[in-house]
């Protein structure tokens, strides 16, 4: 779905649409407790979206158990879809890891991942994250990236 149609809604839209803790997380850069959230130890195959934009950013395909309690990935599904930046908030030098067209705070991603996956992970929370099963891919508009899961 290789499309840049996505838009974020404003703010009211997204106050009534996502939780508290959702929208703390990807409009106020807040994290999540980690082994709390919903997709940390998810192992089911599928598309991982922004919540907010539903622009596609992670896929089953990639995830690894890094043992952080958060979901980690080796890569994004879509590379133009992740913005980076410096983040030196707790006294720490991170990059912070942000949709593109969503804005939405995503997490941040570390040089400590996997060699044989290329070395890095992203840490992501789930919170700022849809899933969309494999099986309904199609349905949802997503059709273009079931060829990942062949």
């Amino acid at each position: 779905m290789k499309k840049n149609n996505y838009i974020k809604p404003n703010k009211e839209i997204l106050k009534s649409r996502l939780t508290k803790l959702q929208y703390t997380v990807t409009q106020e850069n807040s994290t999540e407790k980690p082994f709390e959230n919903e997709y940390w130890n998810f192992s089911k195959d599928g598309l991982y979206v922004d919540i907010c934009s539903g622009e596609p950013l992670f896929t089953s395909k990639d995830k690894f158990d890094s043992d952080c309690g958060w979901p980690s990935f080796s890569k994004p599904a879509e590379a133009e879809n992740i913005k980076e930046n410096l983040d030196t908030s707790h006294g720490l030098v991170r990059t912070e890891i942000r949709s593109k067209y969503g804005d939405s705070h995503l997490g941040h991603v570390f040089n400590d991942g996997p060699k044989d996956l290329g070395g890095l992970r992203y840490c992501i929370n789930s919170a700022s994250l849809r899933f969309i099963p494999k099986d309904k891919l199609k349905k949802e508009g997503y059709e273009d990236y079931l060829y990942l899961f062949d």
